[in-house]
């Protein structure tokens, strides 16, 4: 299936955090398959885990992305949207979030990445799209956009 994750994260905040992941299983019946989803998002992103029983509307900011994206993990999407993860997020997290998700791509998830940090969502990316006023104006592989003077120049800062 498919699964987006938006920039609002949108948790059920007087749940728990386990309550907000077993959610993003709601169309699961296996449980055993529940359970294994659990301890593999647990495994991505430990800091959940620690706050397991710890209502959602209680996380910091990273925290919160990590349950959202965690949430849409939940259901075995074969392709997982996220929209701004890093929106909002201190450079350690961002960092640290980034590092997941790269994760994800190398055990072969396909992952379409809306992100205001170019540098970081090219590095990540095999392929990128640069959009202004809702109009695609350039595209290529990552490889080709970060060497573009366009790219380099608007949003690297280069």
């Amino acid at each position: 299936g498919i699964v987006y994750v938006p920039e609002e994260r949108m948790l059920f905040g007087p749940l728990s955090v386990e309550e907000n992941l077993r959610l993003g299983a709601y169309l699961l019946r296996d449980r055993m398959q529940i359970q294994r989803n659990l301890s593999t998002v647990y495994g991505l992103f430990p800091r959940l885990r620690e706050r397991s029983s710890q209502a959602a509307s209680t996380l910091s900011g990273g925290e919160q992305q990590m349950l959202a994206i965690g949430r849409g993990l939940m259901s075995n999407p074969r392709l997982l949207m996220l929209d701004e993860p890093s929106l909002g997020l201190a450079p350690l997290l961002v960092s640290e979030l980034l590092g997941t998700v790269r994760r994800l791509k190398e055990q072969g998830m396909t992952i379409l990445l809306v992100e205001q940090n170019v540098k970081e969502a090219l590095e990540l990316a095999d392929r990128g799209y640069v959009l202004q006023a809702g109009r695609m104006v350039l595209d290529g592989t990552s490889c080709e956009l970060i060497s573009s003077d366009v790219v380099r120049k608007a949003y690297l800062g280069l």
